[in-house]
């Protein structure tokens, strides 16, 4: 029979690309621990002396949180007659009508702040973004979502870190409501490890990083040179960034200085958001990765990590095939048809595991306490992770296969009554009925495991389980919660 071979290499291999992945995953955090954070080379600059910048506020239909958004940023402390607010709003609900309401109020308080609208939303955000650019007087461009509450001396503390050749620097993001459910704090947990280790270590050790979408200040030049603000990948930022770190410009991450966010606090907006995120990250490979290795003044080292980072969601798609024929290879190890030696060498790829475990060890001793905590939290991290793999593997599809979809906004919720949300999409996915399915299937591998007494993958097997009916528990819980 070749049906059991063909099972296990593509298994072997689905583990062997991840392996590669891993290994990167593994420099970076050799990159984080080896380097000191670097300090602003400037400082204490003379408020007389500081340049004129404009906040751009890219917003649509954002009704429970734009005030908040618009109070925070006026509060910043900078020289009012020195910064100018715009308040790119592509709103058509009554979000509009708030929005101009607002503005007007803080006109009337000596604030240089202007409510810009489009008639048609091309390109959305990243085409609201274009347009502002294009009537900004600053020569620096802060950017902050909906869903973010700037420091007020957010500007202060990242201006000295532009030196003559730095076209970017972004904050941390900071979270506002990590403890409201378990999706939160999942979502907090690995967030928490792409801002500690992946964007510091890519940072410290000299490789491209990306802008983020918000909470980060660019310089305008910067922007100009590397051909503005483009809607032909749904990761606008992750596009720019490589293209401008392509001409020469460097981007700085700053872990020490944190902006506070809204993480989305139901699957469905998780799920989007996700889907976003995946697939303009593989639009973004396929735009990007042949003018990065043809450019011959970037160090194979750039060029490799580049190629790691841009490539990093087919990681889903990869994932996604290991678990599915996870299943069907404890019934092959357990028929006994093939020899034993290949399923020994599968243990090769726990390194994998292992280095997926100190990454987020790290990440999260850094910042805190409570072994217990994380003991907790690491298991349902990577159950959820797991489990969100085929709703990701269909955007990398999408991306793959050049599928055009718009720009889903995530919906942002008055964290202060959190249950009604009308921007909240409150159908059920044919995703859950799949998902649903794919629970019952990890719980029939459990069941094996103890039927052959092989309890090799059990703890694998019960975590995809618990991630499976996690989602469908959260889909159900916000479908009848938001109703």
């Amino acid at each position: 029979m070749l049906w059991p071979y063909l099972v296990l290499y593509v298994y072997i291999f689905t583990l062997s690309l991840i392996l590669i992945f891993s290994i990167g995953q593994a420099y970076l955090i050799y990159f984080y621990l080896q380097k000191k954070p670097q300090t602003p080379i400037i400082q204490n600059q003379n408020l007389t002396q500081l340049p004129i910048i404009t906040i751009q506020l890219p917003i649509y239909n954002e009704m429970y949180v734009v005030a908040q958004l618009i109070d925070a940023v006026c509060a910043i402390n900078y020289p009012i007659q020195k910064l100018e607010i715009q308040v790119l709003d592509d709103s058509d609900d009554e979000c509009y009508t708030l929005v101009q309401q607002l503005v007007q109020t803080k006109q009337a308080q000596g604030y240089n702040i202007q409510h810009i609208s489009r008639k048609i939303n091309t390109g959305f955000k990243a085409g609201a973004l274009q347009h502002g650019l294009q009537l900004a007087k600053g020569e620096f461009i802060a950017i902050f979502d909906a869903d973010f509450i700037p420091e007020r001396e957010f500007l202060n503390q990242l201006l000295p870190y532009f030196t003559p050749n730095v076209g970017m620097v972004q904050s941390r993001w900071e979270h506002i409501n990590p403890n409201y459910s378990l999706l939160t704090q999942v979502q907090a947990f690995a967030l928490d490890g792409h801002f500690t280790i992946e964007q510091s270590g890519r940072n410290k050790a000299g490789l491209f990083i990306n802008f983020n979408g918000t909470a980060g200040i660019w310089r305008k030049t910067c922007i100009i040179d590397a051909g503005g603000w483009q809607h032909d990948t749904l990761t606008e930022d992750l596009d720019l960034s490589y293209r401008a770190q392509l001409k020469g410009w460097k981007l700085q991450y700053i872990e020490t200085l944190s902006t506070p966010a809204q993480l989305p606090a139901t699957l469905n907006a998780f799920k989007s958001q996700q889907h976003r995120w995946t697939k303009g990250a593989i639009e973004t490979s396929k735009k990007m990765l042949l003018p990065i290795w043809k450019n011959k003044q970037l160090s194979f080292k750039i060029k490799l990590f580049a190629t790691l980072h841009l490539c990093s969601s087919y990681n889903f798609l990869l994932a996604f095939i290991s678990i599915l024929l996870s299943v069907p290879v404890l019934y092959i190890k357990n028929q006994q048809v093939i020899k034993p030696f290949y399923f020994e060498f599968i243990s090769v790829f726990l390194v994998g595991f292992l280095v997926l475990f100190v990454f987020y060890s790290v990440s999260f001793f850094s910042k805190r306490k409570g072994i217990k905590y994380f003991a907790a939290l690491f298991p349902a991290f990577v159950s959820m992770a797991m489990a969100m793999s085929f709703h990701n593997s269909l955007a990398v599809l999408e991306g793959i296969f050049g599928f055009k979809s718009p720009f889903i906004r995530t919906p942002k919720f008055n964290i202060h009554s959190i249950t009604h949300n009308k921007y909240v999409n409150q159908h059920i996915h044919f995703t859950f009925y799949i998902e649903l399915i794919l629970g019952f299937y990890f719980l029939a591998a459990i069941y094996l495991s103890f039927y052959y007494h092989d309890f090799g993958l059990l703890p694998f097997h019960t975590m995809l389980c618990f991630g499976f009916f996690s989602l469908v528990y959260y889909s159900l819980k916000h479908r009848f919660r938001m109703s």
